[in-house]
């Protein structure tokens, strides 16, 4: 390492704006330079927390949500305090839950590290990242957009979630037509529909509630019908006073199905007490890791394949405002949920898009007519190691590797990215979602703020043992 070594974080969405913050608070700022790759403006934004759509709310309640781990309410304080509240009235719900708009929270993370940027301590350079490749020296070499570079001593990879992967026959049929939305996440994605427009939303979880919620406030009034292979929706927070209910961690289950019959006992358990199904979910997320680790990876791919969608819609759910919404436009017949395949797309000036749909466990099709369509099928995590070229650059070296299970990139126990020999990187940590094929739950914000310190503390401990050996 330099005599003030290089920390490099790709990516200033939550997880590598938090990251950097925590970095900062465990580090003095003479034996570091911390500079965070991001193009957007603010850092503590990216995907999830710099949408401009008004509809678009945070799905956990604010006494929830916090970039401090050792204070639950930090971020439902700065609500009140910076008058972002007061601004938005509809956040607060009758029982007194705040859900605010998911870009207060971007604001919420961007003002908190506001002084360490102003100050120096943090370095936001606003470029994007076109290669990464290890230096000759040591560490790793960083090339950005307009010919500059950087070179670091130790890299974080903190990068957005990959685009989602439409149905390749959707997409090879409407590719290009001006009603097809392959990837809703873009800002202004659902401005081209119209009114009263009929919409196919391809998915059924929190990104297609999302869509339906921000559809609604533009005034839609067409009918939308959402798909998915189950025709799963996300679920509703229950605000009644209960305490987690279950034991799934001790004794560990060694398999998916053992799993399963575990959570199915629970369930019913919890019901014979006057309990819902949130009190056993709330469990399962608290021992989430702890399962998750307890799994051979052959029992995490059945996981996977067979329970995610479950998991998903109990697990992640809705904000009260958005679950209205939906509950309205169910009530009024102008949205459906159904669970259904589709076989073949063709579309046309004449007839607009016709989808063939297989309803779940039926071999018969039925033909239906859209205006327009929306693919809200969530990330595509097993592709992630191609949707930006640095990290095919480093597939490609063989300094990453997916991991086992397809949710991301292979890393060990502490973070550290795992290379084509099986050997962990000193110097390359991954912060964030792109890391759960290893830690299991981390999508859910309070689990991310977790690893963010945790890496941090991870790539401190790295700095510090350098300079207990004088070599800083």
């Amino acid at each position: 390492m330099s005599a003030r070594p290089v920390v490099a974080i790709i990516g200033g969405g939550f997880s590598g704006a938090a990251c950097a913050y925590h970095l900062i608070r465990r580090m003095p700022a003479a034996h570091a330079r911390v500079v965070v790759l991001e193009p957007r403006p603010l850092l503590g934004g990216g995907l999830a927390y710099d949408s401009d759509e008004r509809a678009h709310r945070i799905n956990v309640p604010a006494a929830r949500m916090t970039l401090l781990p050792e204070d639950g309410e930090h971020f439902q304080r700065w609500l009140v305090e910076s008058g972002t509240l007061a601004d938005d009235p509809e956040a607060v719900t009758p029982e007194g839950h705040v859900f605010a708009r998911r870009s207060a929270f971007g604001r919420y993370v961007s003002e908190n590290l506001d002084p360490f940027v102003a100050s120096g301590l943090i370095e936001h350079r606003r470029s994007r990242v076109r290669a990464v490749t290890r230096a000759p020296a040591g560490g790793w070499h960083v090339e950005l957009d307009g010919g500059s570079a950087l070179d670091a001593d130790i890299l974080v990879l903190a990068t957005t979630h990959p685009s989602p992967q439409p149905p390749e026959a959707l997409h090879r049929a409407l590719s290009g037509y001006p009603g097809y939305v392959p990837d809703a996440t873009v800002p202004g994605a659902l401005s081209g529909i119209s009114r009263d427009d009929r919409v196919l939303v391809v998915g059924t979880g929190l990104t297609a509630a999302d869509v339906i919620a921000t559809l609604d406030a533009l005034g839609h009034r067409g009918k939308i019908t959402a798909v998915s292979r189950r025709g799963l929706r996300s679920r509703g927070h229950d605000f009644s006073a209960y305490e987690p209910f279950g034991e799934f961690a001790d004794p560990p289950s060694r398999s998916a199905r053992g799993l399963l019959r575990r959570i199915r006992h629970g369930l019913s358990q919890a019901k014979a007490l006057g309990l819902g199904w949130h009190a056993v979910f709330d469990r399962l997320r608290a021992q989430g890791r702890d399962i998750w680790r307890a799994l051979p990876v052959a029992e995490r791919r059945r996981v996977v394949r067979f329970l995610r969608p479950y998991w998903d819609v109990h697990r992640f759910r809705i904000a009260p405002q958005v679950e209205a919404v939906i509950e309205r436009r169910l009530s009024a017949g102008t949205l459906v949920f159904r669970p259904a395949a589709i076989t073949g797309v063709t579309c046309s000036a004449a007839d607009g898009i016709a989808v063939r749909l297989r309803p779940r466990r039926r071999r018969e099709t039925y033909l239906e007519h859209f205006d327009s369509v929306v693919v809200t099928t969530g990330p595509g995590h097993a592709s992630v190691l191609s949707s930006q070229a640095f990290l095919s650059g480093l597939a490609g070296s063989g300094d990453l590797q997916p991991d086992a299970v397809g949710l991301g990139i292979l890393v060990d126990e502490q973070s550290r990215a795992i290379n084509r020999t099986g050997k962990a990187s000193e110097t390359l940590y991954v912060a964030g979602p792109l890391a759960r094929g290893t830690f299991g739950e981390l999508m859910g914000l309070p689990q991310v703020t977790d690893h963010a310190v945790f890496v941090a503390e991870n790539v401190a401990i790295q700095l510090r043992a350098r300079i207990d050996q004088g070599s800083i």
